[in-house]
């Protein structure tokens, strides 16, 4: 047996012995994602509430100010009062936010709950990473974590857009927006049933919580923000300059369903393939900026490849090319930021982390509309191209910070004010 193979048996072997914990944080994962509807629908629900353009683009920019907002308050929260009841709070606010979504009939009561629901759409994400981050020591069992939480998001997403397109011509979407609700309250329970509860200090012991003074003076920080950001820019056009290019190109709504097709068998196939050497290759010293910069390249190459596509088969062909660069981008950001935050301030590193996706899903599609009509869709490609080589430049200095300041990469002891777990999740 190859040693490739080897290493694939041991990580499938590996992860029959997870256990409840990390199950119910990709399940969960995963539940949130596929019934996530209010995101990629909510344009339409609005539209269908005979708004004006003006109030749909306000309540769309609540979503993504709700979004960036989410990311910081619930990366603290998970580190001040811990992950079962951040993660517990965020989902029930989400589920009763999206039924007053469905209810709500003025547009200023639709843009607070557009607000509270983009808080909560991807609230989840720096919570999880910083409990992969505290119950897992071993840093390549954490990036393998991560690759498989990666691939629960992307998986829930495709299932999302094809299962909200057929069940909104059945039902509806308002019906969508309860499934959402319904979706949030399972993970809420997922985490109510399955996730250590956090321990009250004892009164004489000192309380640590993230330090978000010294969390914004982290140049690494800064610089792993800016490069994911730029690098981002190529990962999020999958989803919103690749409809705007097709478009453009006149290719159908249906013709960009495939892509999505294609993007989804992508990431089955690859990131089962890829787990076993990501799991490799953060288990070694050295913190993974190369292959942030890899994936940058790749991401935006991929992206440039689809500014210059006419046909169908040639976008599904650039979005394949981009998904190897997105698996990376996600899982070397998480390892990076995993490496780079003190122990009590997992989440928030997390979150301050977690904007620049939120950033993302805001500049990418200005870049790419903006480039559409100044010069076309060989623009977009430049325009891309270029976020990815900039997203790669920029590992090059956070590489070097990385190497000459000193790196937490193992939990220091308790923090957040209990006792550190101490699991041993990855038993033969």
């Amino acid at each position: 047996m190859s040693s490739t193979t080897s290493a694939r048996a041991g990580t499938t072997s590996k992860a029959r012995h997870w256990p409840a914990t990390f199950w119910a944080l990709l399940i969960g994962t995963f539940l949130v994602r596929a019934g996530g509807f209010a995101f990629p629908f909510l344009a339409y629900y609005l539209t269908d509430r005979h708004l004006s353009l003006f109030w749909v683009g306000a309540i769309m920019a609540a979503f993504g100010g709700g979004w960036l907002l989410g990311q910081l308050v619930c990366g603290w929260l998970a580190d001040t009062i811990g992950h079962q009841s951040t993660l517990i709070g965020a989902m029930t606010t989400g589920a009763a936010a999206l039924l007053f979504l469905a209810r709500a009939t003025s547009p200023l009561a639709l843009l607070a709950a557009a607000l509270v629901v983009g808080a909560a759409f991807d609230a989840h994400r720096p919570v999880v990473a910083a409990a992969i981050a505290d119950l897992t020591p071993d840093q390549g069992d954490r990036a393998a974590l991560t690759a498989w939480r990666h691939f629960a998001i992307n998986l829930g997403a495709a299932a999302a857009g094809a299962l909200g397109g057929l069940w909104a011509q059945q039902a509806g979407i308002e019906a969508l927006l309860w499934a959402n609700a319904a979706a949030c309250a399972g993970f809420a329970a997922l985490a109510a049933l399955f996730l250590p509860p956090e321990h009250q200090p004892a009164a004489a012991a000192p309380r640590r919580t993230a330090d978000i003074a010294a969390a914004v003076r982290d140049r690494r920080l800064w610089l792993l923000c800016g490069a994911s950001l730029a690098a981002l820019v190529g990962v999020v056009g999958l989803f919103n300059a690749v409809p705007l290019l097709m478009s453009a190109a006149g290719l159908s709504a249906t013709a960009y369903g495939w892509t999505q097709v294609a993007n989804a068998g992508a990431v089955l196939i690859i990131s089962p393939l890829a787990t076993p050497w990501l799991r490799r290759r953060a288990a070694r010293p050295e913190p993974m900026t190369g292959l942030l910069a890899a994936g940058s390249l790749t991401a935006g190459a991929g992206m440039g490849l689809a500014g210059i596509a006419s046909t169908p088969a040639a976008f599904a062909a650039a979005v394949v090319v981009t998904v190897p660069g997105e698996i990376a981008v996600m899982v070397a950001a998480g390892d990076l930021v995993t490496r780079i935050a003190p122990p009590q301030a997992r989440g928030l590193y997390s979150g301050l982390w977690g904007t620049t996706l939120a950033g993302a899903v805001t500049l990418a599609p200005l870049i790419a509309s903006w480039s559409l009509a100044a010069g076309g869709p060989h623009l977009v490609a430049a325009t891309t191209v270029t976020a990815g080589v900039l997203g790669a430049a920029a590992c090059r200095p956070l590489h070097t910070r990385l190497r000459t300041d000193h790196t937490p990469t193992t939990p220091a002891g308790p923090h957040r004010g209990r006792p550190s777990p101490s699991p041993r999740p990855f038993t033969q």
